[in-house]
């Protein structure tokens, strides 16, 4: 029977902090596609963090983007969702309200404020880390971002951010102070949902491959569940299987048990 695999990239398709697929994960995404089975990246990651590195490391048959907000299936953009102009500035002056440092996601292009001006150290060496030269003026992101990423200084003010927007936005806590707020509605498993009933697949054909908090939703919906072995408890307790660690051939193990290759 043909499956539809959704897979995380951080932690699941690369280890945190490296760009580079190991070679098992390569070539096992390579046989999987060969007998037919469809392979997709699900992510928290808009395309402009994705599309120009993973696509030349690895065919993939599809991409689901910035926390369900975007679908692309074979070159295709079937889903798009970005935030408003009006929703996007009221977001926007609730975060300078609220003091929270973010960083605005988009399709294209990421929007920041000016790195020394946020509060938060450990923001700044997140940005320093994963952005240090590639965002746009703040100023110019309304109607622009699909997603956002967050850190707040005290837990107060990210619940005057969620007690004022709790019906409009969806919050996943990635741990340390860091959140990631989409559109409520929108999410990992979303996604598989939407891509499921376009390509007529049952959603007990439906495999997700993750590790953390953010791929919470994806376990909720998939019919099965292969967390990795460097997962979260949380995930783990979810899973059908747990394969074995990312660099240790953690996506070949789970095919391999999948029966896929």
């Amino acid at each position: 029977m043909r499956k539809l695999i959704f897979f995380d990239i951080d932690g699941t398709l690369i280890s945190k902090g490296n760009q580079v697929l190991g070679e098992s994960t390569k070539e096992s995404l390579r046989k999987a596609r060969e007998n037919g089975h469809i392979c997709i990246v699900n992510t928290g990651r808009t395309w402009r963090m994705v599309g120009d590195w993973l696509p030349q490391q690895a065919e993939f048959d599809g991409y689901l983007l910035g926390c369900g907000t975007m679908v692309r299936y074979r070159g295709e953009v079937l889903l798009h969702r970005t935030f408003s102009p009006a929703d996007a500035r009221r977001i926007m002056i609730a975060l300078d309200e609220c003091g929270i440092d973010a960083l605005l996601e988009g399709a294209d292009n990421n929007y920041a404020k000016d790195i020394s001006k946020f509060q938060s150290e450990s923001f700044r060496d997140h940005m320093r880390r994963r952005h240090p030269s590639d965002c746009l003026p703040w100023e110019e992101a309304a109607g622009n971002f699909d997603k956002f990423f967050v850190n707040q200084v005290e837990s107060q003010r990210m619940e005057l951010f969620q007690q004022q927007f709790k019906e409009e936005l969806s919050f996943i806590d990635r741990d340390r102070g860091f959140w990631e707020i989409a559109p409520k509605g929108y999410s990992k498993g979303s996604a598989i949902a939407f891509l499921a009933d376009r390509l007529q697949i049952p959603i007990a054909d439906t495999v997700a491959v993750g590790d953390s908090n953010n791929d919470l939703e994806m376990f909720q919906c998939a019919g099965i569940c292969i967390a990795m072995g460097n997962a979260a408890d949380n995930i783990k307790d979810l899973a059908d299987f747990i394969t074995t660690d990312v660099m240790q051939d953690g996506i070949q193990n789970a095919l391999r048990w999948l029966e896929v290759i």
